[in-house]
């Protein structure tokens, strides 16, 4: 994979309320994915970027909501999140910069 592609496949961080309590429960982190990401071009890209052992990758397609408007009904746009299991001993820290 390209350096150029591994920068495209991770879009960033899922900060949640349920991401935070996976992350601290499970050696797991949440990241929101391109659409066309597939499990190993994630693997390889979060191993690359963060120098960490992946052992799994797990995926979810979020549809985006139905909202109602003034103007009429909205939608939200679909999310794709990636559920990365870490090796023992392998951490990310997304705070250790501030």
């Amino acid at each position: 994979m390209n350096q150029e592609r591994i920068f495209k496949v991770l879009l960033g961080p899922h900060i949640s309320e349920k991401a935070t309590i996976v992350a601290d429960g499970s050696q797991q982190v949440v990241f929101r994915v391109a659409s066309d990401a597939t499990k190993p071009e994630i693997k390889k890209a979060v191993e690359q970027l963060f120098n960490v052992k992946v052992d799994g990758v797990n995926i979810l397609n979020a549809k985006g909501k139905t909202k109602r408007t003034v103007r009429g009904f909205g939608k939200r746009s679909d999310v794709r999140k990636a559920y990365v299991r870490l090796a023992d001993g392998s951490e990310i820290d997304f705070l250790a910069g501030e």
